[in-house]
C-alpha cells in the first residue's frame, strides 16, 4: 500500500511540473505571438489600382475583414455593419482603418471591390491583385478560404467561397488584438472598437 501511495504521489508531482511547464510555455509563445505584427508582408492593389502593403495596418488600429463580391448575406451584412459601427467610435474616420481583402481574386477586380465597396461604405478600403499573392496573403492571416462548387455536378462551374466570417482588430502596430465574431452582439463590437483606441 506504501508503494503504491509514492507512485501515486510521484505521478501526481509529474503532472502538476508538466502542467506548470506547458502553462509557462503557452503564456511564454502568446506574449511573443502578441509582440509581432500579425499576417504577413504583401503587395497588392487597392480598390482604385493602387499598390498597397501591410504597412497600411500601421498607424492606426486596424479592422480587417476578408470576404468577396459574390457572397449573399455575410459580406455585405458585414460590411454594412461594420460601417455603422466605425461611424460611432469614429466619426471623423481617421482613427481606425478598415480593410476589406478578398478571398476570391479570379473574380474580384479593383473596379468590382470598388463598386461593390463603395455602395455601402466611403470608410473601408478594398482589397485584391493576382490569385497567388492574394491566396498567400490570406493564408498569412490563418483566414481560412475554399471555393465551393454551387452545383456539386460541375465542379468547373459557378462557385461560392466558404472563409472565416470575423472582423480581425489590430492595434497600431498591427498587432492582433481581437475579433468581431459574425452575429456578436452589436454593443460587443462597438466596445471592442472603441477598446481599439484605448
Amino acid at each position: 500500500m506504501k508503494t503504491f501511495r509514492l507512485i501515486l504521489w510521484i505521478l501526481v508531482a509529474a503532472m502538476a511540473l508538466a502542467l506548470g511547464w506547458l502553462t509557462y510555455e503557452w503564456q511564454r509563445t502568446e506574449t511573443e505571438l502578441s509582440a509581432e505584427p500579425y499576417g504577413v508582408p504583401f503587395e497588392l492593389v487597392d480598390q482604385t489600382g493602387s499598390p498597397i502593403t501591410e504597412a497600411a495596418f500601421r498607424g492606426r488600429p486596424t479592422a480587417l475583414f476578408f470576404g468577396f463580391t459574390h457572397c449573399p448575406e455575410i459580406c455585405p451584412t458585414t460590411l454594412f455593419e461594420l460601417d455603422g459601427w466605425l461611424r460611432q467610435v469614429d466619426p471623423e474616420g481617421d482613427r481606425i482603418g478598415a480593410y476589406f481583402v478578398t478571398v476570391d481574386p479570379e473574380r474580384d477586380t479593383p473596379e468590382l471591390l470598388n463598386a461593390y465597396i463603395s455602395g455601402v461604405s466611403d470608410r473601408i478600403t478594398g482589397i485584391t491583385g493576382p490569385a497567388d499573392k492574394v491566396n498567400a496573403a490570406v493564408k498569412g492571416f490563418n483566414v481560412y478560404a475554399k471555393k465551393v462548387p454551387v452545383d456539386s455536378a460541375d465542379p468547373e462551374g459557378e462557385y461560392t467561397m466558404d472563409h472565416t466570417a470575423s472582423v480581425f482588430l489590430l492595434d497600431a502596430e498591427g498587432r492582433f488584438k481581437s475579433t468581431i465574431a459574425w452575429g456578436e452582439n452589436p454593443e460587443n463590437a462597438v466596445t471592442k472598437l472603441e477598446n481599439l483606441l484605448k
